[in-house]
């Protein structure tokens, strides 16, 4: 057997190579560990006042204010959720009245957003770019300017204190809906749509049989963006509704602060109520929720 007798030069690069491929790894790991107690850290921060809400909700009254802060109550006060729902916070009546907001609105934000953005993204037309730059600059307009001359146009048209000016607007699309949806169905294939366009298949088919389809992800986007604010709007039920059995879960719960001289446990109790559809909503939708995030203009 031939034995090969290595240089001390080369057994030296080859020790120094294994050594920084050891450093390497070790600091990959600290690098790791160190973005993991980060995220950790931030998510406890974020958790903080959804567990605190939960453990008040659970408390007696002498508890809230309790020195030092009592976490876990000496006894679980499960009587304040039904008590706040029933009693103190008409929850059905103002559920009711949401969802009647919330669920027409919601529809028509997809279609009507998903329709001009396909306009813009897949039909050519003169001065298409520009009216879509006009579209995007009209999200740097505060709403405070244009509540009074809003409001003074459905005054005239009698629909304040119904639900129609929360309603309508909807179908008339979404700048911001419909710039995440552009933004979506421009990197769907452009061969698709012309093999479309060669078998006769107008725009609407071309929309509706590939377009939406391939874009399923970014419309879930959509939908939970706007129920979400659809389900926690109160700036718009406070303008246009007064009349209390019209009132909606956001206007319910200031009121009920209002009018109850604030009984914490009870508050806490119904804003956890209210709040519950949205967390489970984003759960069970989070997967597509985060897909729609990555392949749409929100990335960075």
């Amino acid at each position: 057997m031939i034995r090969v007798i290595q240089p001390a030069r080369t057994v030296g690069a080859v020790r120094a190579r294994r050594r920084r491929l050891t450093v390497a790894k070790v600091l990959g790991m600290a690098g790791r560990v160190l973005v993991l107690i980060t995220l950790v850290v931030f998510a406890a921060a974020y958790l903080f006042p959804l567990l605190w809400m939960i453990s008040t909700s659970l408390k007696d009254m002498g508890e809230v204010f309790a020195i030092p802060p009592v976490w876990i109550p000496a006894k679980l006060h499960f009587e304040n959720y039904p008590l706040a729902l029933t009693t103190y916070f008409p929850f059905f009546l103002y559920l009711r009245n949401t969802l009647i907001i919330a669920v027409p609105a919601v529809a028509g934000t997809v279609v009507s957003s998903t329709l001009v953005a396909y306009g813009f993204s897949r039909v050519r037309w003169r001065g298409r770019d520009t009216v879509f730059m006009i579209l995007l600059g009209t999200l740097m307009i505060p709403n405070w300017t244009t509540l009074i001359p809003v409001y003074v146009l459905f005054a005239r048209m009698h629909w304040t204190g119904t639900f129609l000016p929360l309603i309508v607007p909807a179908f008339f699309g979404s700048a911001f809906y419909i710039f995440l949806l552009r933004q979506f169905f421009m990197r769907q294939p452009q061969e698709l749509v012309d093999a479309a366009r060669m078998d006769g298949a107008t725009h609407p088919n071309i929309l509706w049989s590939i377009i939406v389809p391939l874009s399923k992800p970014a419309l879930a986007v959509v939908l939970l963006f706007s129920f979400m604010d659809n389900w926690t709007d109160f700036f718009g039920p406070l303008i246009y509704l007064n009349n209390a059995n019209l009132y909606t879960l956001a206007i319910g719960l200031y009121n009920f602060q209002s009018n109850h001289r604030t009984d914490w446990t009870t508050l806490m109790a119904a804003s956890i109520t209210v709040a519950s559809p949205m967390m489970i909503l984003f759960f069970l939708a989070q997967r597509t929720f985060i897909e729609g995030i990555t392949f749409t203009g929100l990335r960075g």
